[in-house]
């Protein structure tokens, strides 16, 4: 197996239940290289063999003069990055992602993915989880943003823990 598609996550990362989470922590994602047999497995998987992805010559007349990731593969990557980044959270559900792909990832580019927690609040549906949100960036080895957004995730909160009722802080 190539060692990019499973490398091995650094288990000295603490995975945070949300009430353990403040905002404005940040979080950096280990770089990974975008390779031709990630873009191909990705075209066979989905079905997309849109000729920008899948065919160089057809690529070469095109502005990217190359051929390009598919966008939704940037997320895809995005996703995994952050779980594999130095702020981690104990599993919980993704809520949805406003995403923009801002520019090319071309083959052989490598992304890392930034974010940071900019709020977390309670869940009013779900006792015993929060909902954080998470603008994040990715950039390529030339520092350029090529994807950006927000990804809403709720996690758990600590077997336990009992928010303090309104009124009740000094």
């Amino acid at each position: 197996m190539n060692p990019a598609m499973n490398p091995v996550v650094n288990p000295v990362v603490k995975e945070l239940y949300f009430d353990e989470v403040e905002v404005g922590a940040r979080g950096v994602s280990p770089p990974r290289t975008v390779t031709e047999a990630d873009i191909d497995t990705f075209a066979d998987l989905t079905g997309d063999h849109t000729p920008v992805h899948t065919d160089e010559a057809y690529a070469r007349t095109t502005p990217f003069g190359t051929r390009v990731a598919h966008g939704l593969l940037g997320l895809s990557l995005a996703d995994g990055l952050k779980s594999r980044s130095d702020l981690r959270f104990v599993p919980g559900m993704s809520l949805g992602w406003t995403w923009d792909f801002t520019g090319p990832i071309k083959i052989n580019d490598t992304v890392q993915v930034r974010f940071h927690v900019a709020s977390a609040r309670l869940s009013r549906s779900r006792a015993g989880w929060g909902i954080l949100v998470l603008p994040a960036e990715m950039r390529n080895q030339h520092g350029e943003v090529v994807q950006r957004g927000e990804h809403r995730l709720m996690i758990p909160c600590r077997p336990g823990f009992a928010p303090a009722a309104a009124g009740d802080a000094p």
